[in-house]
């Protein structure tokens, strides 16, 4: 079963010519608790992130254009570039903000609770070359840190790729497993279904994720281990 996001319903806030979109907000859809929220934010120059809200929850920050510098409490102070993915876990005390006088951020932000509770706090940087990511899934964040990814205490898989116009991606999923999907740019198609830039889709009850790319795309995709028992009908909040 795949219940589609769109774009257009994404909820958006402006502030101070900061712009956010949630793709994924609290009970927007049964079986993902464990996913808090999954944003993207364009950030003018100078200016600050919001902060989120969820002090329990792990965050993992995808910098897609531009760069965005970190201070405080855990990890201490730093930037991370266009590329480059970031975790950080119990937040507390910190900032983050656009640190160029010129160019404009935009960042994706993955925030989801722990698997076992109470988490460790701890801040995490690496970067995943667009060879890495190009024409395959690329495991960037992990339990176990498989294949160098960054270690998360959730449980779940986060993906990225980047396809090329009419490539196809199939990723199996186990059985009691699920997976949201957001679109970071292009199109692609699943199944009857067409999604373009900013689109998400939460995927249940399926053996396998497949795609077709119709034109030069980007993709996130977060796997979880098990899904939460369902408690009432699916759908989106608008």
């Amino acid at each position: 079963m795949i219940t589609l996001c769109r774009s257009a319903d994404r909820h958006h806030v402006r502030r101070e010519k900061r712009d956010v979109w949630s793709t994924f907000h609290p009970r927007a859809a049964d079986g993902f608790e464990s996913l808090v929220e999954l944003n993207e934010a364009l950030i003018p120059p100078g200016a600050s992130i919001p902060s989120l809200p969820f002090r329990d929850a792990e965050v993992i920050t995808y910098v897609f254009e531009g760069a965005l510098a970190y201070k405080g409490s855990p990890g201490g102070s730093g930037v991370t570039y266009a590329g480059e993915f970031q975790r950080m876990s119990a937040l507390r005390r910190h900032s983050e903000r656009n640190p160029s006088r010129s160019a404009w951020a935009r960042v994706f932000q993955i925030s989801m609770h722990s698997a076992e509770g109470e988490l460790q706090p701890g801040r995490e940087t690496k970067r995943f070359s667009i060879a890495q990511r190009r024409r395959e899934l690329c495991v960037i964040a992990s339990p176990d840190g498989r294949d160098g990814s960054l270690r998360i205490q959730s449980d779940a898989h986060i993906h990225s790729a980047i396809l090329d116009s009419g490539r196809h991606l199939a990723h199996e999923l186990a059985p009691e497993s699920g997976a949201w999907l957001h679109v970071v740019t292009g199109e692609v198609q699943m199944g009857d279904d067409v999604l373009t830039t900013g689109d998400g889709a939460g995927i249940e009850a399926e053996h396998a994720i497949s795609l077709i790319a119709h034109d030069d795309s980007e993709v996130l995709i977060v796997v979880f281990a098990k899904l939460q028992a369902q408690t009432s009908t699916n759908g989106f909040a608008s």
